[in-house]
């Protein structure tokens, strides 16, 4: 393996361990803040440190015609992923809500069969239907005494809003850099977040320092970093071959979870993160769009 190579997957890595470290980050934050000062915080800091790249590396502004599209990608990919995956987090677990979100492929393929027409193979409704039936499971399993949580809808609300958010990016890509519309969804997102900003200064005052500390680590490594390794990494190999790594999100998510706040999954939420992923991996292999 050449030196690139290992460069590529160095990059990669530090993505992986970044995303999977944000579900922890968000429990540990939501001992001292509230989801929606939380979710603020956390993008304040993120949009800051974009900003400032973006000034630095001079990155041209987005077209005129384009601002709407920033804008609701960014309500997507930020507004509505992170808002309902940290509300979701208060009841759910690290590692569960890591399993949900690794479900996204599916309402990819989903959107894909009812919006464009394209058909599914019993394969890949297969995995469906396994995909779904794991995500009961999970849910199950946070639940008490093996109860329905439904704190897990709202993760799975958030998983479908990011698989729009990806699947919306694809047109601005032919028009612009990776980090151009990593850069401008996230900032286009934090502004509807300003809508939790009643109370902010006195939760910041009143916060741990545990608490502000796990929002700005959010806000500047998962939130702004990993997007520009992950770019970094696109840039090397192909998608479809960096795609793969993703798998190795939730397990990843679900270690450092059981290390920083000492939650383990319990048995049917990993025997439902188990057929989640195998249904997932059968969406993929036989519906690969």
């Amino acid at each position: 393996m050449g030196a690139v190579d290992l460069l590529t997957w160095a990059y990669a890595l530090g993505t992986l361990l970044f995303w999977s470290s944000a579900f922890a980050g968000i429990r540990a934050a939501l001992a001292g803040l509230s989801p929606g000062h939380l979710v603020l915080l956390r993008f304040i800091a993120a949009s800051a440190v974009l900003l400032l790249y973006a000034q630095r590396a001079r990155l041209p502004l987005p077209a005129r015609e384009d601002w709407g599209r920033f804008l609701a990608l960014g309500f997507l990919g930020v507004f509505g992923y992170h808002t309902a995956l940290t509300y979701g987090e208060v009841s759910v677990t690290a590692g569960a809500a890591s399993l949900l979100i690794a479900t996204s492929p599916v309402f990819i393929a989903l959107f894909a069969r009812f919006f464009l027409g394209e058909r599914l193979s019993p394969g890949a409704w297969a995995g469906l239907a396994l995909a779904f039936l794991g995500a009961v499971l999970i849910a199950l399993g946070e639940g008490e005494g093996l109860g329905f949580d439904p704190g897990a809808i709202l993760v799975l609300l958030a998983a479908l809003s990011g698989s729009l958010y990806f699947v919306g990016q694809k047109p601005l890509l032919h028009r612009y850099s990776a980090q151009a519309v990593t850069v401008y969804t996230l900032v286009a997102g934090t502004l509807p977040l300003f809508v939790f900003l009643p109370g902010f200064g006195e939760a910041l005052a009143e916060a741990p320092h545990s608490a502000l500390l796990a929002a700005l680590y959010l806000g500047v490594f998962p939130g702004a970093l990993a997007y520009f390794l992950w770019a970094k990494a696109l840039a090397r190999v192909p998608a479809s071959l960096l795609a793969s790594s993703l798998y190795l999100n939730p397990v990843l998510a679900v270690v450092i979870a059981g290390i920083w706040l000492g939650e383990w999954p319990t048995a049917p939420v990993v025997a439902g993160g188990l057929l989640a992923l195998v249904g997932v991996g059968l969406v993929q292999r036989f519906n690969p769009r």
